[in-house]
């Protein structure tokens, strides 16, 4: 490619665009041509954001024509998880959320122009699937090499837990700057960094890791005595029924905590499972017998942005709910971890 000209994306299951503030952060010279998405509410987002509305059709009804037409050279593709999750049925490609992936997959070879590079972000437990072995297998076909990925915010520096799968494949005569770890699985970061970086970790090691309370929206709560904050917050607090109820089965975090669990597209509808609970009160011993004391709250949808590594002009439409808010975070990736794998997957040999 010239110098001067910018790559053309195509980005697949574009959600609220945590891949496009991905690729502003990297500060890559990149034209977002086309987004696709099929929830209407989740275009919303995009929209207000970017002035871009997402094209919502069935990405099952493209072809390899409609494709080229785009003159595309660049794909991202975060396609459906659930048919890979734990949780779920983990019936793969039987899943019908899984054709439109492998429909695009199977539109490569028919293209005339197919694209240089790839990207794909997924949940762990994909990479052992039978859509990742038809994925592999079509990338390989068609001339292209590839490098994959388990990573977490953890290994950047930040306090969240959501490992994540990311496949890298690059048409060849284009190459890695690390051609080695083609065709393999990799788990630590230190290849798509220069060396000079201080901020890495390893997955076992959350001591370099900012504390929480740098994502918080109104700073530290401990002793915070502010009515007007107090009261914005008042909806996020957990009534002491559920404390009750689910306490044993709560993760809870602290301000100077420096890792919070995963939030999923269920947090705030169910306390188990879905995400951590804020401690708004310093206890003397950290003693679950004593969660009525710690004025347990949620994370409020601009701090779960955060600890997605989202930019702070980032925000919603006022017409999406809090519930709703929480169902499209969960659903969204860490811009923390995809800005690196970008940049190493644009970088030159």
């Amino acid at each position: 490619m010239e110098e001067e000209e910018a790559w053309r994306v195509l980005e697949f299951y574009s959600g609220i665009g945590g891949m496009r503030y991905s690729v502003m952060k990297a500060g890559l010279n990149a034209k977002m041509v086309e987004a696709f998405d099929i929830n209407d509410l989740a275009n919303d987002v995009y929209a207000h954001n970017f002035g871009h509305r997402p094209f919502q059709g069935n990405i099952q009804t493209l072809t390899a024509a409609d494709l080229d037409r785009y003159r595309a050279n660049v794909w991202f593709l975060s396609p459906p998880c659930q048919p890979y999750t734990r949780q779920g049925l983990q019936k793969q490609s039987a899943d019908a959320r899984a054709s439109s992936f492998i429909n695009i997959l199977e539109i490569i070879p028919q293209m005339m122009q197919p694209p240089l590079m790839i990207f794909v972000e997924n949940v762990v437990g994909f990479e052992t699937s039978d859509t990742n072995e038809k994925m592999i297998q079509v990338l390989e076909e068609n001339q292209f090499v590839t490098q994959e990925f388990i990573l977490s915010p953890l290994q950047f520096g930040v306090p969240y837990s959501r490992p994540r799968y990311f496949c890298l494949a690059k048409r060849k005569p284009l190459s890695f700057r690390n051609p080695e770890f083609n065709g393999q699985l990799i788990f630590v970061p230190k290849l798509l960094i220069d060396h000079k970086e201080t901020t890495l970790i390893s997955e076992n090691d959350q001591l370099t890791c900012l504390p929480i309370e740098r994502f918080l929206e109104f700073g530290s709560p401990i002793n915070q005595n502010s009515f007007s904050v107090e009261d914005s917050l008042k909806q996020y607090y957990v009534p002491s029924s559920l404390i009750e109820r689910w306490g044993s089965a709560m993760d809870i975090v602290y301000p100077d905590s420096t890792r919070c669990c995963c939030f999923t597209k269920s947090y705030y509808r169910y306390v188990k499972g879905t995400g951590s609970l804020l401690a708004t009160v310093m206890p003397e011993t950290r003693d679950k017998s004593l969660l009525d004391e710690l004025c347990l709250r949620y994370f409020t949808p601009r701090e779960v942005s955060n600890l997605h590594s989202f930019p702070k002009e980032f925000e919603f439409p006022e017409h999406v709910t809090l519930r709703q808010r929480y169902a499209l975070l969960g659903n969204s990736l860490s811009v923390a971890v995809v800005a690196p794998l970008l940049n190493y997957m644009f970088s030159d040999p």
